[in-house]
């Protein structure tokens, strides 16, 4: 790697470097896992490779089913050139089945499918644990104006759509995801388009069969075999497995084929 790159922002899982053209970030997959906030931390190797792959994959089909994005292609086995975007503090959660704290909060049990698909909104602030806020917070606090929220909704059901479609195509159920949305401005004009990722740190994914958790719960949760779940929502999605470098401790992962 260039370490002569300017850096521009590192978080908990990515390191964002500035691109090669104005306007342009280059961001790099790291092997780092974290949960509850970076209380919970771990370097997993492979994880950067696979979610570097997932997530280019689901972009690309996105950009070619027109929805706009931030992401232009990817560099290498760890890095995606991307349009460099004015981030909203928003995580935008879209829900299908209850899991998680949407369990906890309202007392529903774990794989209770909603009657609707729900759009929660959380503040991006570590500090504060990121939390929940309703549109009312948000245009008060000029985090987001109501066209952009709605815009944001709009899009946010139209990735769910064709994620939840992909995913049942091959065996999985979309439980839940976390998006991210930038202001991306061209000329005179500015544009919500997607950004961050979407790869199994950011979605619930269940098989469907067996219900095995293919993502970061199994981090979060202790259960062990990351990159192998990781590898087997790559397979499946036609990645080849094998780009992954091998996890340093390999616990076991109940296949689900």
């Amino acid at each position: 790697m260039n370490t002569r790159r300017t850096r521009i922002y590192e978080g908990k899982a990515k390191i964002l470097y500035e691109g090669p053209e104005p306007g342009t970030l280059i961001v790099h997959y790291k092997d780092d896992a974290t949960a509850f906030n970076a209380q919970k931390k771990a370097v997993i190797d492979g994880k950067g490779v696979l979610n570097n792959r997932i997530s280019e994959m689901i972009f690309t089909r996105l950009n070619e089913l027109g929805l706009p994005t931030h992401f232009l292609k990817r560099l290498n086995m760890r890095e995606q050139l991307v349009r460099e975007v004015e981030i909203i503090p928003l995580e935008v959660v879209v829900r299908n089945v209850a899991a998680g704290s949407l369990s906890k909060r309202l007392g529903i049990e774990e794989g209770t499918a909603l009657p609707r698909s729900i759009i929660e909104f959380y503040y991006k602030k570590d500090e504060l644990n990121d939390p929940m806020v309703s549109e009312e917070h948000i245009t008060a606090f000029n985090w987001a104006t109501p066209q952009e929220i709605d815009d944001m909704m709009h899009l946010a059901i139209r990735i769910n759509d064709f994620m939840s479609g992909l995913f049942l195509g091959i065996g999985i159920k979309l439980v839940d995801f976390k998006i991210e949305f930038g202001r991306l401005y061209e000329n005179d004009m500015m544009r919500i388009v997607l950004a961050d990722e979407i790869s199994p740190d950011s979605c619930r994914l269940w098989d469907i069969k067996t219900q095995d958790k293919l993502d970061k719960d199994r981090f979060r949760r202790d259960m062990g075999g990351l990159v192998e779940a990781y590898q087997e929502v790559a397979k499946r999605l036609g990645i080849m497995p094998e780009l992954a470098e091998p996890e340093r401790s390999r616990p076991q992962l109940v296949k689900s084929d």
